[in-house]
């Protein structure tokens, strides 16, 4: 259909709303359902946000990887999303998430 068809089909039902009687206004939803699939195809994606990294502490980290407490601390080296900050040792959450996928 080409736009000049269109627009003129959509002037009759603009019409045809204005000059319909209350009671068969409710069998032009389809209308709106038109309305809004045309607006939705129209709008960019929503862009969606990765979570915040969090930092998680050993106890947090060890559960996350099934391991002991211990086995995280020995082998943190191993962690490149291992941080010192001060004399605690953190993990970055996201950092973790993508180790774990990787297995």
């Amino acid at each position: 259909m080409s736009p000049p068809e269109m627009r003129s089909e959509l002037q009759a039902a603009l019409h045809l709303a204005e000059t319909s009687n209350p009671a068969e206004i409710p069998a032009l939803r389809e209308l709106e359902q038109i309305r809004v699939t045309a607006l939705a195809r129209l709008s960019p994606p929503a862009v969606v946000c990765p979570p915040p990294d969090k930092l998680l502490d050993v106890g947090a980290t060890a559960k996350r990887l099934g391991v002991s407490r211990d086995y995280v601390y020995r082998h943190q080296r191993k962690f490149p999303f291992a941080r010192r900050i001060g004399r605690k040792l953190l993990f970055s959450s996201s950092g973790l998430d993508k180790f774990l996928a990787r297995k």
